[in-house]
């Protein structure tokens, strides 16, 4: 999958499907197959690393559970109310869940596979967990790319002040250069 292509020519195209990534929609269905594939065998046939499951107790398991499905479910349900089809790339999305975080649909995919894992302490589960965060991460930027070449400043200025998957932490980059500060 090209998540460095050109998406800029991408959003020019008619069918640039709302600024999502062309692959976006299989690599999804395709991980989270594979996901609870992996859920599934390693917590309820084989354990093979479930060992964890011992260690911390059912509760704080089923606490995580909630913790995570509830984050994600919150997520979901605001970002589904501020992205309707009718109003996809006519602005620049900045309130619900977009105003605290540019991709709440794929952090809250991520909150619910996460929880799943910490429900079974499938350490397989969880290491499945990379790739999906590769990949959300892959699409995310580029789409970031398509929303730059479609508003240009205005989502430059979205994302400086918007975090990509935690409010308040990895924001936008800045541009390097004579006028900029480097905020590591």
């Amino acid at each position: 999958m090209d998540c460095k292509g050109d998406a800029r020519s991408q959003a020019e195209v008619p069918e640039h499907r709302g600024g999502e990534h062309p692959k976006g929609d299989a690599g999804q269905m395709a991980l989270v197959g594979l996901f609870m594939a992996v859920w599934i065998t390693d917590s309820f046939a084989f354990g093979f690393t479930t060992g964890p499951l011992g260690i911390v107790p059912w509760p704080a398991r089923v606490a995580a559970l909630c913790a995570c499905l509830a984050a994600a479910f919150l997520l979901f349900l605001s970002g589904h109310r501020v992205v309707e089809k009718g109003r996809r790339l006519s602005a620049v999305v900045s309130t619900g869940a977009f105003g605290y975080v540019r991709h709440p649909l794929y952090l809250a995919s991520m909150l619910s596979l996460l929880g799943l894992s910490a429900s079974t302490g499938s350490l397989a589960s969880l290491g499945c967990l990379v790739p999906v965060f590769v990949f959300y991460d892959c699409i995310a930027a580029y789409e970031e790319r398509v929303m730059e070449g479609i508003f240009g400043d205005e989502y430059r200025s979205y994302k400086a002040r918007t975090g990509k998957w935690v409010p308040w932490i990895s924001r936008g980059r800045r541009e390097s250069g004579p006028d900029s500060q480097s905020h590591g």
